[in-house]
């Protein structure tokens, strides 16, 4: 994980640029800020920085004066990081300045994301460079181990049908080393409520543990995502770390075996089948562990269910929750489990994200408060420990779905319920009313309640009360015979304050010029 710094005195371009980067490259950059150069400074003695993305122009200490300053810092030991300059068009003379001190980029504000993410992955390529570099001038062990790491994990990512240079492959990971013949393992933590173990803790504790199992590793990398793969003497001992975890209780790693190989191209063979193996785990809710050679038969995937995934979508709200289980285990094909593809599983469940779900809640809109935790956790399997957890929590948001809709659709077609909520709020808008009493009044949910009031009024139900207070008012107050203070109390005000300013957001005057309004009107008529 990269080290980046924000230094910017603007406190919503700060956190702008922190979310753009951390939802673009999520896990990728440990992100601090500062809101001014001497604040950067002191952040970057206690720690220091791979990237540094500035603003030129600041309090205290600008841009310009920051990265001046970052020459003396590298002269402590500390290397020196990549800088990366935001600032408006009116500064870009200013900004020339920055050249003669190796700025890699200069941003132009208002900052665009494709050039925000591209100027990023520039950086992290010459990061990946300066550090094929520094390997070479460094030559420690500890050093080339870290390089070899970097590059099996590459040779693990790159596309099956990819040509390699396999002699240059096995130079770059070390592979005349390897202990052969070996076996590959990946593995994953999850816990029960479906978070995963931080990826640089669970290979230190897998590491750690594996110094007390019988058996050599001679590769340990993390993959793309996050999970660790181990490559390793084929004697048993990524069974026995497996039973050492569960041992501790820690009943929530996850591990995939690969058969035995012993050439370079085995490598990938190997991770391939320990990948294989590793989807077992997610579809079969008790096994935790699972060698490639004990799977019977291939796994089955089947042409996308376009048209299963429709009538999905159009039976929500029809009430019809057999027909929709029924459905959805066709969908699935739960009947196939466990031989059915993970990736045939995630596409579906992608499917049935963008054409049915983000339709509900574009159509709908986001009332539905009850619901809506959950299907921001639906959104994706990653978040679940097995397959079943996931599919009955999308089974859960379905009906949910189901029902909230069913009660829109109530609420719209028949008028009575919001008939019956208005004239409670006409008998009783003198109390202290608010959304859940009335909803309550005429049994109604509460997210149901406010979007049927507002499809029936036109407004939300704040914006009514408020117009029926001040209708209220306004004839008590032609009456002439209330004070103004009791006159907000009489309609349902806390205090005379907040009734005038209610009264003068809605009429635009004062409830005291809207009494002399109507006194002078009335002379006018009787004169």
């Amino acid at each position: 994980m990269r080290n980046l710094l924000i230094v910017d005195d603007e406190k919503n371009i700060r956190f702008g640029l922190k979310m753009m980067i951390e939802r673009e490259f999520p896990e990728a950059y440990d992100i601090r800020m500062a809101s001014q150069g001497e604040e950067a400074l002191q952040l970057l003695r206690a720690q220091p920085a791979d990237i540094v993305i500035t603003d030129i122009r600041m309090p205290v200490m600008d841009g310009i004066r920051l990265i001046e300053s970052l020459a003396e810092l590298e002269g402590t030991g500390a290397a020196k990081p990549v800088v990366l300059i935001l600032s408006g068009y009116e500064d870009f003379e200013y900004a020339k300045a920055a050249i003669r001190y190796q700025v890699k980029e200069y941003l132009l504000k208002p900052i665009r994301r494709e050039e925000l993410f591209a100027a990023l992955r520039k950086t992290e390529e010459a990061l990946i460079r300066q550090a094929e570099v520094d390997s070479r001038m460094a030559a420690t062990d500890v050093y080339l181990q870290q390089l070899q790491s970097h590059r099996l994990k590459e040779l693990l990512e790159q596309p099956e049908d990819t040509d390699i240079d396999l002699a240059a492959a096995a130079e770059s990971i070390g592979f005349e080393a390897y202990v052969k013949p070996f076996r590959v393992a990946v593995m994953k933590y999850k816990y029960e409520d479906g978070n995963t173990m931080n990826k640089d803790e669970l290979k230190q504790l897998v590491e750690k543990m594996m110094e007390s199992v019988e058996g050599r590793i001679s590769a340990s990398v993390l993959d793309g995502r996050g999970r660790l793969v181990l490559v390793g003497s084929p004697d048993g001992q990524f069974e026995k770390l497996a039973r050492q975890f569960a041992e501790r209780e820690m009943d929530g790693l996850f591990v995939g075996i690969s058969r035995e190989g012993s050439r370079i191209e085995d490598v990938r063979i190997c991770y391939s089948q320990a990948l294989h193996a590793l989807s077992y785990t997610f579809i079969q809710p008790n096994i935790r562990l699972m060698n490639h050679e004990d799977i019977n038969g291939e796994l089955r995937s089947y042409p996308m269910p376009e048209e299963d995934i429709r009538k999905l979508g159009n039976m929500l709200g029809t009430g019809r929750d057999r027909e929709i289980k029924t459905l959805l285990l066709d969908i699935f094909h739960i009947g196939d489990m466990p031989h059915v593809d993970i990736a045939y599983l995630e596409r579906v469940g992608k499917q049935i994200n963008e054409q049915v779900l983000d339709e509900v809640f574009r159509v709908y809109g986001e009332s539905m408060v009850e619901v809506l935790k959950l299907y921001r956790r639906v959104g994706t399997m990653d978040n679940y420990r097995h397959f079943h957890a996931y599919y009955r929590s999308l089974e859960h948001l379905l009906l949910s779905v189901d029902e909230y809709i069913q009660g829109i659709r109530s609420a719209h077609s028949e008028h009575s319920e919001m008939k019956a909520a208005i004239a409670y709020m006409e008998e009783n808008y003198h109390r202290p009313l608010n959304m859940a009493m009335v909803s309550n009044h005429v049994s109604l949910n509460y997210s149901y309640f406010s979007e049927a009031f507002k499809a029936h009024t036109g407004e939300n139900f704040v914006a009514y009360l408020k117009k029926l207070r001040i209708s209220r008012a306004k004839a008590l107050l032609q009456d002439g015979a209330m004070k103004l203070a009791d006159i907000g109390k009489a309609v349902g005000f806390e205090n005379t304050k907040q009734f005038s300013r209610v009264f003068k957001e809605l009429e635009g005057i004062s409830p005291h010029e809207y009494r002399m309004k109507l006194q002078a009107d009335a002379e006018l008529g009787r004169g």
